[in-house]
């Protein structure tokens, strides 16, 4: 068998059982089955404290590469060999690539929600909102301006997270970024074409939770993403199809970060509409 694994941190099922899968799990093992490859990807909690030992481990065992999710994205990267363009900004990686016995890092987040945008709009010259400043909007962000979208606005409650990220994108990308102080409902700007939600707002269980967004503000010529994947049509995505905007849902996004993930560990293809039905069975 040749194994290619993930150690995660995750915060939710039940680490150790051979039988429980994750939905992420489950995802990328019917994208193996499907391309009749006799991998396994599994999911192994590690405490911060053992993640040097764990990245010593996959070296050892020679496993194809595995993924990181929080807390370990920033802290794994001086335990690797080199990092892609890309996450060298970002700073976090979150897919590990075994090349040759070099680990390599990557961030697939950014690639992965590209990559379900330029599905329906261009990137070149595209202004952009994206509410929140964390790892995720850091991705997204870096990506976005590595692309050329033209305006970036970071809508962040903390001014200094989001002065860092605008900062970066200053410093590492040509897109023109600016900080939104997020006080009260945000009133999205008529000129822009894409909103991304990169906040936990509306994610299981708080179903319902709104965010502090002008909704009337909305207009239907609006991409409206939410990077949520649990449930898919977060209550911020239906209020923007009222508004008659087109929405993104999170789903799409984590299977483009599976696509692109399998295909830097083994340079096989698979199938996005096989992984997307897996994803979604095992959210149900």
């Amino acid at each position: 068998m040749k194994p290619s694994t993930s150690f995660r941190q995750e915060l939710l099922g039940v680490f150790g059982d051979p039988v429980a899968e994750n939905p992420t799990q489950a995802m990328i093992e019917a994208a193996f089955a499907e391309l009749g490859m006799d991998w396994r990807y599994l999911t192994v909690e590690v405490k911060p404290e053992a993640l040097g030992d764990a990245v010593k481990g996959a070296r050892a065992m020679n496993w194809k590469g595995f993924n990181c999710t929080i807390p370990h994205k920033v802290a794994v990267v001086p335990l690797l060999d080199r990092l892609n363009p890309a996450a060298k900004i970002i700073g976090a990686v979150n897919c590990v690539i075994n090349r040759h016995g070099e680990l390599v890092g990557d961030n697939t987040d950014g690639k992965g929600f590209l990559q379900s945008l330029a599905g329906i709009h261009g990137i070149r010259g595209l202004r952009a909102v994206i509410l929140g400043a964390g790892g995720a909007a850091r991705a997204i962000a870096v990506e976005l301006g590595l692309a050329h979208a033209s305006q970036i606005t970071i809508v962040n409650r903390s001014r200094e997270r989001g002065e860092a990220l605008v900062r970066l994108l200053g410093d590492r990308t040509a897109a023109a970024s600016s900080l939104v102080a997020w006080e009260g409902k945000y009133h999205i700007p008529e000129d822009t074409d894409v909103v991304i939600n990169a906040t936990p707002i509306g994610l299981f269980p708080d179903v319902e939770a709104r965010l502090p967004v002008d909704t009337e503000s909305l207009q239907p010529r609006m991409i409206v993403c939410d990077l949520i994947p649990n449930p898919p049509q977060t209550r911020f995505l239906r209020d923007a199809a009222m508004r008659g905007c087109t929405v993104l849902d999170g789903l799409g996004m984590l299977v483009n970060q599976g696509v692109i993930g399998i295909r830097l560990w083994s340079g096989r293809e698979p199938s996005s509409q096989v992984m997307r039905q897996a994803l979604e069975k095992a959210l149900l």
